[in-house]
């Protein structure tokens, strides 16, 4: 089955400030960068890969204006970086209303054979980097009494597979990092939700997963296909909207795949 077409954009974020982190290349988080634009935010693009982070940032600013897209390198798992990134933000933009925060790390070992370096790494890149940027965004959204969190997670934080013991374990802590500071944040007025997308297809995946598994689970989709990484994207503006003012804590899956 093929894809549905583009859907265009409906000013659903005029005017606001965003923060995107693993912003760079043709990924959920480049993907909700350029939806974020069309939605007509201003948008903060960020990533650990300073030229892929250029060039994406450079492609954005041709197409929307210079004066809505901003970029910064930015390693999640560094405080100080984290901290420069949203200190960035409110130089160009003056606050921020949204963040996602889209950085990640996965690769497949089965737990008998992982050392701990693999597993630490993973968590704090997937885990703890969200944790790190979530404080961020908290702590200024806080003073201004009003934003927008989504995380990403993923569906392999609900659903077993073998090899993914420490992404699995990462990304049910993002759901549950979520569903926490989501009642904390509820009394200034911010809202956090993520979004669980079972299968998106982008470059890095596709470096990181055997061919037979990549088949082998687009199968056991209900479309027959895997997603887009702009219906992901559609999800995330969604999340970000004024359209979810009700929502908050909730991990909205991304997927058709079967149950």
């Amino acid at each position: 089955m093929t894809p549905p077409p583009y859907v265009p954009g409906h000013g659903l974020l005029a005017g606001r400030a965003v923060v995107i982190t693993a912003a760079a290349g043709a990924g959920i988080g480049g993907a909700t960068a350029r939806r974020c634009l069309e939605e007509g935010a201003r948008v903060l693009v960020s990533d650990a890969h300073e030229r892929r982070l250029a060039a994406t940032a450079e492609e954005l600013a041709k197409e929307f204006g210079a004066d809505r897209v901003a970029s910064l390198p930015c390693d999640v798992t560094s405080e100080e970086q984290v901290q420069a990134l949203y200190g960035a933000a409110v130089e160009q933009f003056g606050r921020v209303d949204v963040a996602v925060n889209n950085a990640g790390l996965g690769g497949t070992a089965d737990l008998v054979d992982m050392a701990d370096e693999q597993w630490g790494r993973v968590l704090d890149i997937t885990l703890t980097g969200t944790m790190r940027c979530t404080r961020a965004a908290l702590r200024l959204m806080r003073d201004q009494g009003s934003g927008v969190i989504v995380n990403n997670a993923s569906v392999i934080g609900w659903r077993a597979q073998k090899g993914q013991s420490h992404y699995a374990a990462a990304k049910a802590g993002v759901m549950a990092l979520t569903r926490c500071s989501a009642l904390e944040a509820a009394e200034f007025g911010v809202r956090v939700n993520a979004v669980s997308p079972s299968l998106a297809m982008h470059p890095h995946l596709v470096k990181v997963t055997s061919e037979e598994l990549l088949e082998e689970l687009t199968r056991r989709e209900a479309f027959g296909r895997y997603a887009e990484p702009w219906e992901v994207a559609n999800v995330i503006v969604f999340l970000a909207s004024d359209y979810s003012s009700y929502m908050t804590g909730e991990v909205v899956s991304v997927s058709s795949q079967h149950a």
